[in-house]
């Protein structure tokens, strides 16, 4: 019932108090009914284990398989646990191309992994301005972006705090929103679900140009 409230909260906000229904009905139609997938989905899969035993989870790191790198504090433990047990063969696969390959030596673009369902895009570029990167989230994919080398700022926030100004397209929903940021490193990663705006990419002063992967794991179930 929260997350039906939530939802309801979602479409005032964005389609009638921000007046976007007559103006871009088409699109709004389709943000809603991702927004609506969302929403219904994440009821359908809260953990039915406690939040203690899934903290301890965690930080036992058997997930991890040997990987030394850590989970950034920022990651909700909930949606790790149940996005992990809903497509364990594709998390393991993402994690072990993270412990296994020389990501120093990676060259910039796509690497499959498990075909489209896990997959890493490399980049080596230059990072942005603040104000030359937009909020975004995605429906069909996590992302695990992790830097190989150098530092970037990341912002987080929470879907239903933004508002959407580009509706839903490719897989992703572009927002205004006030987040957290994290300067990050080499030393954790990052995970951003369906519900997580994140803005990506942005500069620190003295590491102009970062080297990143970004591994996008599928949501839906992985045929067995």
């Amino acid at each position: 019932m929260q997350d039906l409230t939530t939802f309801s909260t979602v479409l005032y906000k964005f389609y009638i108090k921000d007046n976007l229904l007559p103006v871009k009905f088409p699109a709004c139609l389709l943000t809603m009914a991702v927004l609506l997938t969302h929403f219904v989905g994440f009821a359908q899969q809260q953990p039915t284990v406690s939040k203690k035993a899934i903290a301890k989870w965690v930080n036992k790191k058997e997930w991890a398989n040997g990987l030394q790198l850590g989970l950034h504090p920022s990651v909700n433990q909930d949606s790790f646990y149940v996005a992990y047990h809903r497509n364990k063969k594709l998390w393991d696969a993402a994690f072990l191309f993270l412990k296994t390959e020389d990501l120093a030596a990676l060259t910039a673009g796509k690497h499959p992994i498990v075909g489209e369902a896990v997959f890493a895009n490399v980049t080596d570029a230059p990072s942005k301005n603040l104000e030359d990167v937009k909020w975004e989230s995605h429906k069909n994919y996590v992302d695990l972006q992790y830097i190989i080398r150098g530092k970037e700022m990341i912002g987080v926030a929470d879907t239903s705090t933004a508002v959407i100004t580009q509706p839903y397209a490719a897989d992703v929903i572009n927002y205004t929103a006030k987040g957290v940021y994290y300067t990050t490193d080499a030393s954790h990663f990052f995970l951003f679900f369906p519900n997580n705006a994140h803005r990506p990419t942005i500069k620190v002063e003295g590491y102009d140009v970062v080297k990143k992967v970004v591994i996008k794991i599928q949501t839906a179930p992985a045929e067995q």
